[in-house]
């Protein structure tokens, strides 16, 4: 087994900086809220009974976890659409959003015009430059942000969450959906910078939570397992291990799984080898869930098979989905290591990108 802390390895496999990326997530926030003033929104967009986003892949999995995390205090029901088509619910009192890192994404471009027909509030997340979306934006006096993407230097949306996550939450504070003090953002913002300096290659194995939990998963097709409010969590690291990693995994959600998927650990025989489920815990879960969470444990080593487990530790549902999504992104980064990969490249993406040319 490759060992994480030989610094070579990082030199050798990582050519898109894509630790440089990670360790600057706290960077994207501070930029968005540097920058959240220059935004406007118009008075008329806070009258809406509906937010629909559209987005795809590294683009959409931001706003998952402000559905899921912010799910207690945002004021109307948020559906996301990715692909072409526009719900029959998409009308004159919708709040449609567009996401696109890039803005050159066909699914989301495609159906511009046909919100716009149906006279939908749009507003729009993408990078500053030549994309189609940012120059609708302007031609159309779109309102939204457009970043600066300084802090990626790996170019990947899934390492550029700081921008959608933190630009999807600053529109909907300007929309006058949810309420964000800024107080409150600057200390989770402080929290994660101090725990991120634990978690970097430089941090050796037996003090980095995220090389060991990267160790445990490794050759295994990880299940992820979690609840309620880290639910957008789930959907980002099973994006994070296919496309970073190189790795096939899944997840599962509680309490909804123990009604279908205890009985799928039987078979095939060969679970119990291949299969390693990676438990998100959280003192916040309902008291409910974090019982089933304990019980779902005990079914899994029943059937021989291995089970990792996180807890998390922020005193907020909001602070706890991004000490997840920065604990999960790094365990994401060490794994493609572990498997001897590229973590920037995802040459199979881009095949079927080009073939769909």
């Amino acid at each position: 087994m490759i060992n994480l802390d030989d610094q070579k390895i990082y030199k050798k496999l990582d050519t898109g900086k894509v630790a440089e990326s990670i360790q600057s997530l706290t960077d994207q926030m501070k930029q968005i809220f540097d920058q959240a003033h220059l935004v406007k929104v118009p008075r008329e967009y806070s009258k809406v009974t509906q937010v629909v986003v559209n987005g795809m892949g590294g683009s959409n999995i931001g706003f998952s976890l402000i559905k899921a995390a912010l799910s207690d205090q945002l004021k109307l029901p948020i559906t996301i659409t990715p692909g072409y088509q526009v719900p029959a619910s998409v009308d004159k009192n919708t709040l449609y959003l567009l996401l696109s890192y890039s803005g050159n994404t066909e699914e989301v471009l495609s159906v511009y015009k046909e919100v716009k027909k149906r006279g939908a509030k749009i507003m729009a997340i993408t990078e500053t430059g030549g994309g189609k979306l940012a120059r609708l934006m302007i031609k159309d006096n779109i309102p939204g942000y457009m970043f600066k993407p300084e802090f990626n230097p790996s170019g990947q949306p899934r390492l550029g969450l700081g921008y959608s996550v933190f630009g999807a939450a600053m529109l909907l504070a300007k929309a006058g959906l949810f309420k964000i003090k800024q107080k409150d953002a600057a200390e989770i913002i402080a929290k994660l910078e101090l725990s991120g300096r634990r978690l970097g290659p430089l941090e050796p194995l037996k003090i980095n939570q995220t090389k060991q939990t990267a160790i445990k998963l490794y050759g295994k097709i990880p299940i992820i397992i979690g609840a309620e409010f880290l639910a957008g969590n789930l959907n980002i690291l099973r994006n994070q291990f296919n496309e970073t990693s190189k790795n096939f995994a899944a997840y599962l959600e509680l309490p909804d799984l123990n009604h279908y998927a205890l009985e799928s650990l039987a078979n095939p025989a060969s679970n119990k080898n291949n299969l390693t489920f990676f438990f998100i815990d959280s003192l916040l879960y309902h008291p409910r869930v974090q019982k089933r969470a304990d019980l779902t444990k005990q079914v899994i080593k029943q059937n021989k098979i291995q089970y990792v487990e996180h807890k998390l530790s922020g005193n907020t549902k909001f602070w706890q989905a991004l000490e997840m999504l920065q604990f999960g992104t790094w365990v994401s980064y060490y794994l493609a290591m572990l498997n001897d990969v590229n973590p920037v490249k995802i040459p199979w993406v881009d095949w079927f990108k080009k073939e769909l040319d």
